[in-house]
């Protein structure tokens, strides 16, 4: 490798010595990094006209990766959420080389100064219990696809996992005994444990048997017997929303994705009554402010609040000091 351009050794570094040996980043962050670079990577090389093995340290400038966070939002489509995560993996690189090239401080400091955007916080979609059963009524469950959907829609439910958490689920993490539950690992390696109703475990079971898995093998997994994908669900699953609008009219206005599912159930136990600190526990979330924006979101839960609320008293009305008969009487006599 030729001293003039240390950035592939500075690439391999960080990804092998930083990110997973000292690091330890699971898989998911090191895959997330790893694509962010390879469109950033290209969309370098297009602009300067080299190839990708060509580009050096030289290259890779604050305002490259500012018109590319701008590509990634604008003309690729992404969200302010995914720009800021393309913008977090090229930060930790440049952090890195930082402190292995101190000639390229200057100008690793421009891109770590590179702000995040901020976005506007809209109201999660969540779906009603209705439109549940009626999403989950739609896959065809006597075949073995369409159970095994039925079966991770209803997992999703029960246990208000993340899509990537349920997809990693192996056997060997469900307790099938009563009381039912399912060890999750959540982001940072994080565990935790999730109650199942007794309906769940057993869907859960017959799918096992008859699709038996080993105890460290995915339980969700194709026709070929391969893991499925976040993409793979997604995409079964727009077929199913579309096939329950026609009974259920109000998903025509919702956006139903697999993470909907997540949202259905903090909803769902908010309205139950459920204190927000379990609620936490249940979802894995780091922090209590983002429970609570599912306790802001719930329609029903503001009805009930309101109706502990004493109706206001109707405008133009008698002020109370012309209702009140004995005051006026009592002024009479003065």
């Amino acid at each position: 490798m030729s001293k003039a351009n240390p950035f592939p050794v500075l690439m391999h570094a960080f990804f092998y010595e930083w990110l997973v040996e000292q690091r330890n980043a699971s898989i998911h962050t090191v895959r997330s990094y790893r694509d962010t670079w390879r469109l950033f990577l290209r969309f370098v090389a297009q602009r300067t006209g080299r190839k990708v093995a060509m580009i050096t340290m030289t290259d890779l400038t604050a305002s490259e990766v500012s018109a590319f966070l701008s590509y990634a939002e604008h003309e690729r489509g992404g969200t302010i959420g995914t720009r800021n995560c393309r913008l977090a993996a090229i930060r930790s690189f440049f952090h890195f080389v930082a402190t292995r090239d101190p000639a390229s401080i200057a100008q690793c400091v421009e891109i770590l100064n590179i702000p995040v955007k901020r976005a506007p916080v809209s109201e999660p979609c969540y779906l009603d219990p209705a439109e549940v059963t009626a999403i989950l009524a739609q896959p065809d469950r006597s075949t073995l696809e369409g159970m095994r959907d039925h079966v991770l829609l209803s997992f999703l439910y029960n246990s208000g996992a993340r899509i990537q958490e349920a997809l990693d689920l192996c056997p060997e993490a469900i307790r099938f005994e009563s009381p039912s539950c399912v060890r999750l690992t959540g982001k940072g390696r994080k565990e935790r444990i999730c109650p199942l109703w007794p309906e769940t475990a057993l869907l859960l079971k017959k799918l096992l048997e008859r699709q038996p898995r080993a105890p460290d093998q995915r339980l969700f997994v194709n026709r070929y017997g391969e893991p499925l994908s976040a993409s793979g669900v997604r995409f079964k699953l727009a077929a199913y929303v579309k096939a329950a609008t026609e009974a259920t009219p109000t998903l025509r206005t919702k956006h139903v994705t697999p993470h909907a599912f997540r949202h259905a159930t903090a909803v769902h136990l908010i309205s139950a009554g459920v204190d927000v600190t379990v609620i936490r526990s249940w979802l894995g979330h780091v922090s209590l402010d983002t429970t609570n924006h599912y306790a802001r979101a719930n329609l029903e839960t503001k009805r009930k609040a309101l109706e502990q609320v004493a109706v206001p008293t109707t405008p133009g009305g008698q002020p109370s000091w012309k209702r009140d008969t004995s005051v006026l009487a009592w002024l009479d006599t003065l």
